[in-house]
């Protein structure tokens, strides 16, 4: 079953996160990720709670792969770089 790996990321520094975006999405490859959205234009046409800013959809073949992504020992150096240079939110939903 499907992964989504979402991501709202509120940028900072867009020239020092270009290095994450470097670095993170051999990553995705390495576990079956297939970039689905990033950073495309947003109609927002309802929102009591979120006010979504940049957005990555990430599709991975099964919550172990997008959980393998994001505990993998390789993406822990690559992580702090998008911490240092932007505020974010990030989920896995399991798909269909």
């Amino acid at each position: 079953m499907s992964a989504w790996l979402i991501v709202d990321t509120k940028i900072t520094d867009a020239n020092a996160y270009e290095a994450y975006k470097v670095g993170a999405a051999p990553l995705v490859a390495k576990y079956g990720g297939v970039y689905r959205a990033r950073g495309g234009a947003m109609d927002i046409r309802e929102t009591d709670l979120w006010a979504p800013t940049r957005m990555v959809l990430i599709e991975f073949p099964s919550m172990e792969d997008a959980h393998g992504f994001l505990d993998d020992p390789a993406y822990a150096e690559v992580k702090p770089i998008r911490h240092a240079n932007a505020d974010s939110t990030v989920l896995v939903l399991e798909g269909l």
